[in-house]
């Protein structure tokens, strides 16, 4: 116990004289978080907390087109302009000024009453075994509602506006046919023959704990993903205090004492440790107090705190595993530090720190399954989203800690072998 606890007092030694590095552990991971959940918060909100300015090019100004404008005001997800030609509207979208410009073509209503009552007559005349009149045989051209996208904009806003735009135009134009219908069948316009309400409609059935609706927010999805973003960081100026001490000879004189290459790790497993949990409290200082300051929803950590604790560290111990494992390995600082942080980037991009897995490609989504992030943020998510208790994430704390084995196993053998006489 006392070489244990020499092991660990000279692991703060070498951690509180770096003043440059701790504060690298702690400040960064806290600019990441608020910087990138501030960028975020927008992708979790609803579209009627959006405002997107728009521009539409109105060259029709019959009821279809004002039909149109109308759902796209009720929908509160944009602010219209209209006082552009389609040229300067095509510019202003190229350029980015604008994200999305609709034209409407010319003459749209009309014709779409004429094209309705051509087909209906039609129908009407064959039912009857009447001959179609001239009319009828008139082609009318199709329209098309032209939409101008930013070349930036994502494929995602496109889908969705395009879908939208799409329902609202096929809904038009079923009323008109019903419409159609009712003036050729009676002559009294009020009555109602048809129903031209939606038959199916669709309800999204909202996950609840008692009467609480479970709705995820940025800060549930940040706050552990860049926490663990923050923990494994730590790999870095761990492999580099182990590169250091072999370079510097401290080793050497280390070995020459009766101490373990174990008790050595398990020093410095004790201290990051305890690194890895003031970043985590930190984190959740900032979702608590910080983010509703800056407009940020509040982190709600009510009755989770003892479980999130426990993922913390067992996700500790396993980046902790990998740093003691690179800093066995690596032979100089040149090749554990950049090696590192490239390898943090690596396993968060796995995991789905920034990207959510299941919008993956087949083959990534199956090597997630590698990535110990990816198991810590399974656990987290569970705890903030899911609500569930220890049980269901006894595997993914399962795999953490074997991970943790196997790499400071490995560590240590890999030691051994190479220094055996």
């Amino acid at each position: 116990m006392h070489k244990l606890w020499a092991s660990t007092y000279k692991e703060l030694l070498l951690l509180s004289r770096d003043i440059g590095g701790v504060a690298i552990l702690f400040v960064m991971p806290l600019v990441l978080i608020i910087t990138v959940t501030l960028i975020q918060d927008s992708t979790f909100k609803t579209v009627s907390d959006t405002n997107i300015p728009i521009i539409l090019v109105n060259n029709d100004k019959g009821d279809v087109s004002k039909t149109i404008e109308e759902g796209l005001e009720t929908a509160n997800a944009f602010k219209i302009i209209s006082d552009k030609t389609e040229a300067q509207a095509k510019e202003l979208v190229y350029k980015g000024t604008y994200q999305l410009a609709i034209v409407i073509p010319e003459n749209l209503s009309v014709d779409l009453e004429r094209k309705v009552n051509q087909n209906v007559s039609s129908i009407i005349a064959k039912f009857m075994m009447e001959e179609t009149s001239e009319e009828d045989l008139v082609e009318i051209p199709k329209k098309e509602v032209r939409l101008y996208f930013d070349p930036a904009t994502q494929q995602s806003f496109k889908s969705s506006v395009k879908n939208g735009i799409d329902k609202m135009v096929s809904q038009i134009e079923t009323e008109s046919i019903y419409k159609a219908f009712q003036k050729q069948i009676t002559d009294d316009p009020s009555e109602a023959i048809f129903e031209t309400e939606n038959y199916i409609t669709f309800k999204e059935v909202l996950a609840k704990k008692g009467d609480q609706v479970l709705l995820p927010n940025s800060v549930q999805h940040n706050v552990p993903a860049w926490t663990l973003f923050a923990i494994f960081f730590i790999i870095v100026p761990l492999s580099i205090n182990i590169v250091k001490e072999k370079s510097q000879g401290t080793f050497v004189r280390l070995r020459t004492n009766p101490v373990s290459y174990t008790t050595v790790l398990a020093g410095k497993t004790l201290v990051y440790l305890v690194v890895c949990i003031i970043q985590f409290i930190l984190m959740l200082l900032v979702g608590i107090f910080v983010f509703p300051e800056i407009g940020l929803p509040t982190l709600d950590v009510s009755g989770r705190l003892p479980l999130l604790l426990l993922v913390t560290i067992f996700t500790g111990l396993a980046a902790i595993g990998l740093g003691l494992l690179l800093g066995t390995i690596a032979t100089t600082q040149e090749q554990s530090a950049p090696f590192g942080a490239t390898l943090v980037v690596i396993l968060a991009a796995l995991g789905g720190v920034w990207v959510p897995v299941f919008i993956m490609p087949e083959i990534m989504q199956i090597l997630s399954n590698i990535s110990p992030m990816n198991w810590g943020l399974n656990a987290y998510l569970d705890i903030f989203l899911r609500h569930t208790s220890l049980v269901e994430i006894l595997p993914e704390l399962g795999l953490l800690f074997l991970f943790f084995i196997a790499t400071t196993l490995i560590a240590i053998i890999y030691n051994e072998k190479k220094h055996a006489v």
